[in-house]
């Protein structure tokens, strides 16, 4: 009987055993945790074994006969930190697994691939990576733009440069910093973009209103800054650029430090300074152009992934002198300078900084969190804060010498909730909702007319846009956007001035007091702004594609051009707004044609752009005032048609050589006087051979030729003025533009590997090679002197 009974207990626990046959199935898929792209060639290891699978093009795997149990899996990815992952197995089992996806290269992050989304998906975009943006770390932000078709500069020397797109500017362009839509007062022509090149990772130009996110009034288009992306690792690095540069006999340098976790912890600091002296034309000194810059910004927060937040703050502090010889006295010297080859007034060289000049302070504030919602999408609110404090220094004597005539301070604050989802296939949506309000301060104790008023602004914006793929070479996408703004304003008007142009008649309850000759009234202006695009993109085969977009943008006028009454001192003009302006509509139609693989690319890129009371200032005479004699220039709405075409192309003429060609066109015309719009660039092509080779330490030449035609279509602004001293009248010529010229840049760079796989990259350029005189069209003081001459420049570079 005992055996008997062991006998059934050995039976019964070989049954057990044979109910464990492991026959469990476990499948997945491994995705990038911020886009949810599919990442092939992935490796999972099943570890305590030897079994190792990869997933497939779809992102999948399976491992076969698992038992019920719990299992640790490896999961690892070119490019990925790897991670470990632990898993219950109960019967047929799916898990999903999520990787960091980030490139790492000799301890720098490169930005490649989809580091950074596109923004729209049928406009035309064009970027600048990090290595294009370190090129210019010595120059500024207009000037690394420059360099994009379709893009030109209006610059008043060669220090204070802004953004042209398609023959727009200054409000009609918006600027995104870091998610910042920038309020920097940069209403005037003359007033540059508060952004420091060496801090951003990337630049995004969209030309046209199509990213309805940022803002509906972008009439010209929207510039993105964005930093570099910072891995989700435990690592440490940093660069550090450096320019000296001849002409101007000074230098930048340039810091950024990173420090990450694998947590998703990060904070980065970063920091320019940048001075040069009195800079030079080819056969003169253009006296008091030097420049002080001062930057700094940091940047921390927490990247998880599912959930995050950072904080950013940046300080950007500029002072720009003046060319001196722009601000003269009498109107006999304004004749005498416009008609002279050279500057009525040329100094020895110096890094003093006099008057007329800028002072310009910037700060920036912005903090931002987002939350990602399985099978729903991404929330992602924002705040932040800007501080714009301007002044403006006139040549001036007596106890007031010293003290600035333009002080404005300028304070923005803007609360954003956006919303993202791909949940549905095929479609992807963005909607948000936007509030900011703006506070502007004229310091009345400049013992000048303020040029700007006291004013406060408040605009909400809701927006909506969406893509959908049709199949898999038809795409469409759309959206639409509406901005109202109310403006609260205070500000004196000249008794004359207020009847000479009817608003006694117009505006009689606007009238809060009369004191003398000044009249203070408030008026409180409302503008409801509709935008809207609508696009396709359709792609032939892996080669070729085309896009059409249409887009309607709506831009309330700016305070400049509503309230400007009065002398805008470093712009050396007297400046008239007009009050009873309405929005700006712009209608713009765009195509892009695209080839993007093999040895010869392009883009071609043709547009037309309607604009309806499109607000332009032109020169309309020259006044006499205690601090000398200035052009005033007058604003005016008018119906304007822009038309142009952008040419990009680059030929791989062999491995290591290779031709890149520019060709940018555009036509301005005021159809209400039949006439030419002012200010529109002239014809200009560049073209650059490179020759490179990684063989002989990353080797890199480039010789570069930049064409600007003369630009032939202008109106005629022309006047007379008396001339006192002689009793006669001279005809001031401000119409006729410069002739054409062509400039040849040198630029050249070697790489060195150093200790602990850091590198230095030593490059040597020479701007205007041949030191060429000439005068640029779009530059406010062609009129007195013309443009830079050779500049050599020294760069070096270290990756750590």
């Amino acid at each position: 009987m005992p055996r008997f009974c062991a006998l059934l207990l050995l039976l019964f626990c070989n049954t057990i055993v044979y109910s464990q046959t492991c026959t469990n199935t476990f499948t997945g898929t491994v995705i990038d945790l911020h886009d949810n792209s599919l990442l092939a060639g992935a490796t999972v290891i099943l570890a305590g074994s030897e079994t190792a699978v990869q997933t497939d093009i779809n992102g999948e795997f399976t491992f076969n006969n698992l038992c019920n149990s719990t299992y640790s899996f490896q999961v690892s990815h070119p490019f990925c930190a790897t991670k470990g992952y632990t898993v219950l197995i109960d019967g047929d089992t799916n898990k999903t697994f999520k990787l960091e996806h980030h490139l790492e290269e000799l301890n720098q992050v490169i930005i490649e691939g989809n580091a950074f989304a596109s923004k729209t998906q049928t406009s035309n975009e064009q970027t600048l990576n990090t290595k294009d943006l370190e090129a210019f770390s010595s120059g500024s932000f207009g000037d690394a733009l420059n360099s994009l078709s379709g893009v030109s500069t209006l610059s008043t020397g060669n220090v204070i440069v802004k953004p042209v797109v398609n023959g727009l500017h200054s409000s009609r362009v918006l600027i995104i910093n870091n998610g910042v839509r920038m309020e920097d007062q940069e209403w005037g022509s003359e007033h540059a973009p508060n952004v420091d090149i060496n801090s951003s990772g990337r630049v995004t130009l969209i030309k046209g209103a199509n990213a309805l996110q940022f803002g509906g009034d972008a009439v010209g288009g929207v510039i993105v800054t964005e930093a570099s992306k910072i891995p989700v690792k435990d690592t440490l690095y940093g660069k550090t650029l450096s320019t000296l540069s001849s002409n101007g006999r000074g230098g930048v340098i340039s810091s950024k430090l990173t420090k990450s976790f694998e947590s998703g912890w990060f904070t980065s600091l970063q920091g320019t300074f940048k001075k040069y002296g009195d800079f030079e034309s080819p056969d003169y000194i253009l006296s008091n152009t030097g420049i002080l810059e001062r930057n700094f910004s940091v940047n921390a927060g927490l990247n998880r992934f599912d959930y995050g937040f950072d904080v950013y703050y940046s300080l950007f502090k500029n002072e720009i002198g003046i060319l001196r010889a722009s601000h003269l006295g009498g109107a006999q010297d304004q004749v005498r300078a416009i008609q002279s080859n050279e500057p009525l007034i040329i100094n020895d060289f110096t890094y003093d900084i006099n008057s007329p000049k800028q002072d310009v302070t910037h700060h920036l504030f912005r903090a931002k969190a987002f939350k990602k919602f399985t099978n729903l999408g991404k929330l992602s609110l924002q705040y932040d804060y800007q501080f714009n404090n301007r002044l403006e220094f006139d040549v001036r004597r007596g106890d007031d010498k010293d003290n600035a005539s333009l002080d404005l301070d300028l304070k923005t604050h803007t609360i954003k909730l956006d919303f993202e989802s791909s949940s549905i296939p095929d479609f992807n949506i963005k909607a948000g909702i936007s509030g900011r309000h703006q506070n502007n301060f004229a310091n009345p104790d400049t013992g000048v007319r303020r040029l700007i008023p006291d004013y406060d602004a408040y605009n909400l914006g809701v927006y909506g846009t969406g893509s959908y793929n049709l199949n898999s070479k038809w795409l469409i996408d759309a959206g639409v956007r509406f901005d109202y703004t109310y403006m609260d304003v205070f500000k004196y008007y000249r008794q004359s001035l207020w009847e000479s142009r009817g608003y006694d008649i117009l505006f009689p309850e606007l009238v809060i007091q009369t004191v003398g000759n000044q009249i203070l009234v408030n008026p409180e202006l409302h503008f409801n702004n509709m935008s809207a695009t609508v696009g396709t993109l359709y792609e032939f085969n892996e080669d070729y594609n085309a896009s059409f977009n249409y887009a309607l943008a709506s831009r309330a006028p700016n305070p400049s051009e509503l309230f400007s009454e009065g002398l805008h001192h470093s712009a050396s003009r007297i400046e008239l707004g007009d009050l009873r302006f309405t929005s700006e509509i712009s209608q713009k139609i765009g195509l892009n044609f695209s080839k993007t693989k093999g040895i010869f690319r392009y883009t071609i890129n043709p547009f037309l752009n309607h604009i309806k009371d499109f607000i332009v200032i032109e020169p309309t005479g020259v006044q006499q005032t205690v601090r000398g004699s200035f052009q005033v220039w007058e604003y005016r709405q008018a119906r304007a048609q822009l038309l142009g075409l952008d040419l990009d192309a680059t030929l791989d003429l062999s491995d290591k050589w290779q031709f890149k060609h520019q060709f940018s066109l555009v036509k301005g015309y005021d159809l209400t006087r039949e006439d030419a719009l002012i200010n529109m660039p002239p014809v200009n092509t560049q073209n650059a051979i490179t020759y490179t080779n990684s063989k002989i330490k990353n080797l890199k030449l480039e010789l570069q030729s930049d064409y600007n035609f003369r630009q032939n279509e202008f109106p005629n602004t022309n006047f007379d003025v008396f001339v006192a001293e002689t009793q006669t009248s001279e005809k001031v010529d401000v119409s006729t533009p410069p002739a054409a010229y062509h400039l040849l840049n040198f630029k050249s760079s070697i790489d060195f590997n150093i200790k602990n796989n850091s590198i230095i990259t030593v490059g040597l350029g020479v701007d205007n090679l041949f030191n060429t005189s000439y005068r640029n069209y779009l530059n406010r003081l062609r009129y007195y002197a013309d443009d830079l001459g050779r500049n050599f420049l020294l760069n070096l570079k270290i990756n750590y």
